[in-house]
């Protein structure tokens, strides 16, 4: 049950409540104020009758000694009182009055039909004003309820959208200085301080990065001066790990940044997808293993290639990297999908996607910024970037370019020469 319908049905609730309350009140206090009115009148009746009985006048209304008199309205007269008494029993309600005058019973009696009838058209009223009381406050209510949803919903799909990574999202405050206007201030500084937070890391790395590329490069060219041995091939490798992740920190600095834009042309996808099988290095853990590319259905897409191939050469690398062989990848149109048989991707990354310097590895080395990059390419190119985990075991990524589609023939009109089904191994350097 939303917020709108728990308010609705909370006035709505109140006001039949209120409208129950006062109407019972009111019907209580008029049956009062009526019988007391009417049981004056009648006392007055019988005042006069035993008046008149006395002076030996009897009146027409006057009962001398009735046959029937109701119970508790005997009883209080045998006990000497003078007393009034409304029968509901009968055909129709009465009120008898009576009193005792030597060894005559005198009482006079009275319909109360009149009072009774009034009585059932002040509750008909009742009913009608409260339910059309709480028909108006239930109207009112979600009205309002209707108001601040909107207000609540607005605050919350701009917080998505921050959390997203929409750094400009922001709320219009209004509505004065209620509970929700100062939530939507509250939402607006959050983003704010947020924003100039994460800008200011991005500047701190992308410096650091800056800094360190020059000592970096100098390191590489002088581990190339080394010596040949083991030792030299040692410290050739670190240098080209730090070397390259130099460059891995630059690129997410510039995707962190609005100015990246995709240099797009019509390419076939899976002769890309192969450029970026064939450019990639296994990672020495993965022993030289292949990689299968399925061509299920190939298609041309308007798309940066660039971006592409970095983006598949990421997956590739990911799959040896963090699963385990045989690593498929697999062209069904305008989708790429990368598998492996590892043990999955973990949860973390499912639900909240690729972390930067978070690799989702139980070993908690590296710095996880190949998928984080891959991300970001996708992003730029406006595709779907998707993970799970099959049900059959491994780990599955999927590029989703369906959007950049753009028909069964080359740029310049002559069918690809990639356009037909079929599968190729890569060997030795094809991994990611």
């Amino acid at each position: 049950m939303g917020l709108r319908t728990k308010i609705g049905v909370a006035i709505t609730a109140t006001a039949a409540l209120v409208a129950v309350i006062m109407g019972l009140v009111v019907h209580h206090r008029t049956a009062m104020n009526q019988l007391e009115t009417a049981r004056e009148a009648i006392d007055t009746r019988l005042g006069t009758a035993v008046e008149d009985h006395a002076a030996g006048v009897d009146r027409p209304r006057t009962l001398i000694n009735p046959d029937r008199i109701p119970g508790p309205l005997r009883a209080a007269i045998d006990k000497g009182k003078r007393a009034t008494y409304l029968e509901r029993g009968g055909p129709e309600p009465t009120l008898w009055a009576g009193s005792r005058l030597g060894h005559d019973v005198i009482v006079v009696k009275h319909p109360y039909t009149r009072q009774t009838k009034n009585l059932r058209d002040l509750d008909q009223v009742l009913w009608w004003a409260g339910g059309l009381g709480t028909a108006f406050a239930c109207v009112v209510g979600v009205g309002l309820a209707t108001v601040a949803g909107r207000r609540l919903n607005a605050s919350a799909r701009t917080a998505e959208r921050i959390a997203q990574g929409d750094l400009s999202a922001r709320l219009r405050p209004r509505g004065g200085k209620d509970e929700i206007a100062r939530l939507t201030v509250a939402v607006n500084t959050m983003a704010d301080a947020l924003a100039a937070r994460l800008a200011a890391e991005r500047e701190v790395t992308a410096n650091i990065a800056h800094e360190l590329r020059t000592p970096v490069a100098g390191l590489v060219a002088a581990a190339a001066l080394l010596p040949p041995g083991r030792p030299a091939d040692m410290v050739q490798e670190r240098a080209r790990r730090v070397s390259g992740l130099m460059e891995d920190v630059l690129e997410v600095a510039r995707l962190d940044g609005s100015a990246e834009r995709a240099d797009t042309d019509v390419r076939a996808l899976g002769e890309l997808t192969r450029r970026a099988v064939r450019g990639t290095a296994v990672p020495a853990e993965a022993g030289g293993a292949e990689v299968t590319v399925k061509i299920v259905a190939d298609a041309l897409v308007e798309t940066d290639g660039r971006r592409v191939e970095r983006i598949l050469a990421n997956l590739v690398t990911n799959a040896f990297r963090h699963g385990r062989a045989p690593v498929v990848v697999e062209v069904d149109g305008g989708v790429v999908r990368v598998r492996d048989s590892g043990p999955g991707f973990p949860p973390e990354l499912l639900t909240r996607g690729p972390q930067r310097f978070r690799t989702g590895s139980g070993s908690g080395l590296g710095l996880g910024l190949g998928l984080t990059i891959a991300a970001g390419q996708a992003r730029v190119l406006g595709a779907g970037l998707a993970f799970a985990n099959p049900e059959d075991g491994g780990a599955e990524a999927t590029l989703d370019l369906t959007g950049a589609v753009r028909g069964p023939e080359g740029a310049d009109g002559r069918p690809s020469p990639a356009g037909g089904p079929g599968d190729v191994r890569d060997a030795g350097g094809a991994g990611a």
